[in-house]
């Protein structure tokens, strides 16, 4: 049970009903929605990163499903999960995120993606060699975009472990 109620869409403003769009009435739409000019910008963010990136879909939704993974915010993995599918990633690369960046399953740059991803998580900024390492085979908004991601999605997940946000019953998130 969330430690506040959802906010009614119903209520939202102009600006709000823009931002959500025809997004799916996902619980963390419903949460965030409370945060009024703060949940516009939440929304726009993400959705910049989601639909108008130039990072990989694929490297993208290893990162956010390894911040998710690390930040313990069930929420996140559970609709990461769902989007990694969907952009081709497969079930033993998903699994394998657990297992963290040097599971054998990963490319060469998947694993520079996810040891950045840690590193960015867990220290702020990423050591000189995994840096380089990246900004060897990305374009500079590729690693900005990157780096952005992760941050977004720790974020996110503060946002639902706080808040405690629910998954939603399998007919409501469609």
């Amino acid at each position: 049970m969330p430690r506040i109620p959802y906010f009614d869409l119903d209520q939202a403003n102009e600006k709000l009903r823009a931002a959500i769009g025809t997004r799916p009435p996902l619980n963390i739409h419903r949460m965030i929605a409370h945060g009024g000019p703060a949940a516009v910008g939440f929304l726009e963010l993400g959705g910049a990163l989601l639909r108008k990136n130039q990072l990989d879909s694929r490297l993208r939704e290893l990162a956010i499903l390894r911040v998710g993974i690390l930040c313990r915010a069930g929420y996140e993995v559970y609709q990461h999960e769902r989007v990694a599918r969907r952009v081709g990633v497969s079930e033993e690369k998903i699994q394998a995120l657990r297992d963290g960046p040097d599971a054998p399953v990963f490319d060469d740059l998947e694993g520079k993606v996810l040891r950045y991803t840690d590193q960015v998580v867990f220290n702020v900024k990423a050591g000189d060699t995994t840096f380089k390492a990246l900004a060897d085979v990305l374009s500079y908004r590729e690693l900005v975009e990157l780096t952005v991601t992760i941050g977004y999605y720790m974020m996110v997940s503060r946002v639902l472990e706080n808040f405690e946000v629910e998954i939603e019953a399998p007919t409501e998130a469609k």
